[in-house]
């Protein structure tokens, strides 16, 4: 018997999800009866005999399905889990809002290199970018007026998601093409009840705006879902885990937006992705939550603006 897990919609319905459904190898077609019973209707082999939640061979499929993360959104949070829930309420699970960096300059893709070492890398990117230019999941991302229907009128608000990873869904995450590092913040880090011992040294330095060093714990790999509710996507996301006050929980910047193909728009207040089947999903902006943040930001008292690998005023070793 396959283990049985706790959806939060309905067996049938969940079947029905596209990009759910993509995944299961549907019965081929039989008579409309398996069995005797005759008042026991199985929505997957559409026929009779056993209801869905006795449907052995759809749960042996959900399972696997579950253990490659891939229904982790459907799932319902077990009775005894500790939350990590934003202060504003909503769903379970949302991480708390602690302090404020707006922009991040930076990380492991904008580290003072050596000429040496710049050809070395610059090769490296030109045999990925050769490698992706054949990906099959490369959609074109288009932004409508349709787009803006559900949009508040705001007054140049940031572009705030919500993702899941490490089994909570977190809120407050800061969608920024100016950083070009994803950065986790330590109050964060906690909150996920993370180990220590996940982090790997990171051998640069965070410098804030006025020059002032920021404390860099070290860095960690952690599988991230994006998903809109329909069509979802799971990547291995490195974070520089930044010991700093923040209205964000985390900070998404070019290499996961990059490594992604995604493109945020902060007219329509959304971010758009490609799925490794070439659908396009669709995260809106929590407008509220943007608002929020920028308040918090505000009320901070030595707030960081902006973060580089080097202090200002240094010149660059070539």
């Amino acid at each position: 018997m396959p283990p049985r897990h706790d959806f939060v919609v309905e067996l049938k319905d969940l079947i029905a999800i596209p990009n759910v459904a993509e995944r299961l190898k549907v019965p081929r077609k039989i008579d409309k009866r398996l069995g005797p019973n005759k008042n026991a209707w199985c929505e997957f082999h559409q026929a009779f005999d056993h209801p869905i939640l006795n449907c052995l061979a759809l749960g042996h499929q959900l399972d696997e399905l579950v253990k490659n993360d891939f229904l982790r959104d459907y799932l319902q949070e077990k009775q005894g889990t500790e939350d990590v829930a934003a202060t504003g309420g909503g769903p379970g699970h949302e991480v708390p809002v602690h302090g404020e960096i707006h922009t991040i300059v930076g990380g492991f893709f904008g580290r003072r290199l050596y000429a040496s070492q710049r050809r070395r890398y610059a090769r490296v990117v030109m045999s990925v970018e050769a490698q992706r230019a054949d990906d099959a999941f490369d959609v074109d991302l288009i932004f409508t007026k349709a787009d803006l229907q559900d949009v508040v009128p705001h007054d140049n608000d940031p572009v705030v998601i919500s993702m899941v990873t490490v089994g909570r869904k977190m809120h407050c995450v800061l969608v920024d093409q100016g950083i070009s590092t994803d950065v986790m913040f330590w109050t964060t880090f906690n909150k996920l009840q993370l180990s220590p011992d996940m982090l790997r040294p990171y051998d640069g330095c965070l410098y804030g705006f006025a020059g002032d060093q920021l404390e860099v714990r070290g860095h960690l790999e952690l599988r991230t879902t994006f998903t809109d509710g329909i069509a979802s996507r799971t990547e291995n996301i490195r974070y520089v885990v930044v010991n700093a006050s923040s209205a964000y929980n985390m900070l998404l910047g070019r290499p996961t937006l990059n490594r992604l193909g995604a493109v945020p728009s902060a007219r329509h207040m959304k971010i758009k992705l490609p799925d490794l089947a070439g659908k396009v999903i669709t995260i809106k902006s929590d407008q509220k939550e943007a608002k929020r943040c920028y308040e918090n930001n505000l009320k901070i008292k030595k707030g960081v603006f902006m973060v580089t690998t080097r202090p200002p005023y240094t010149e660059e070793v070539m």
